[in-house]
């Protein structure tokens, strides 16, 4: 009985390969209003910055073999305690898990993103933060991130969250986190607009390493 040969793949048939399964997963807050309860539209300029970094980081982030999820919260504002927000964010963080299972998940946010995140840190599948121009306050939890990595960086000329409240946070948060990591973006503002291309760097560079710690 002859034994069947292994076929050879032909040069001259098509062949489709199907994208690998992501080794993690970025989740991306956009930043908001201190008091507001409209809705999240195409007039949100807090929501059209992150949308456009998302697509300028997507190419680059598929390609290290890791998924971007961008996040568009059910309103605008923090409203006082951020229980609105902090409940989209982790409504979202189920829906990554449903999706990818347990892949670890690095929340990227922006301003109020950055205060969202240090509140939902603790979720099982958050193995860092990246935070860029963030909202933070004295009130605002660090044990949230314990064992996990925070990354936190912001320009001098921010006129809206303050640069030495990030510095103070980023202390506090390396009592308990397993690093805690300040990147000064010397003389940037707030909206990532100018600058946008150093904006986007640091932000990659950084999911990145938290995506694929060494």
């Amino acid at each position: 009985m002859a034994t069947a040969q292994p076929s050879l793949t032909r040069l001259d048939a098509p062949e489709l390969v199907a994208p690998t399964q992501p080794s993690a997963t970025i989740l991306m807050l956009h930043g908001g209003k201190p008091n507001s309860h409209a809705l999240v539209d195409g007039r949100s300029a807090s929501w059209q910055r992150t949308a456009w970094m998302a697509r300028s980081l997507t190419d680059r982030a598929h390609a290290a073999g890791t998924n971007i999820w961008l996040l568009r919260y059910s309103g605008r504002g923090w409203n006082g305690d951020g229980a609105g927000r902090i409940a989209d964010t982790r409504w979202a963080l189920d829906e990554v898990r449903e999706t990818h299972g347990d892949q670890p998940v690095i929340l990227l946010g922006h301003s109020m993103g950055a205060r969202v995140a240090v509140h939902v840190a603790d979720d099982p599948s958050v193995v860092g933060v990246v935070a860029l121009a963030p909202w933070w306050s004295a009130t605002d939890p660090v044990h949230s991130l314990a064992g996990r990595t925070l990354i936190a960086a912001h320009g001098r000329r921010d006129r809206l969250t303050s640069f030495a409240e990030t510095q103070r946070f980023v202390r506090r948060a390396r009592t308990v986190a397993a690093s805690a990591e300040f990147i000064d973006m010397g003389p940037l503002g707030h909206y990532m607009l100018k600058g946008a291309d150093a904006w986007n760097d640091v932000a990659l560079k950084s999911v990145l390493r938290l995506a694929a710690p060494s």
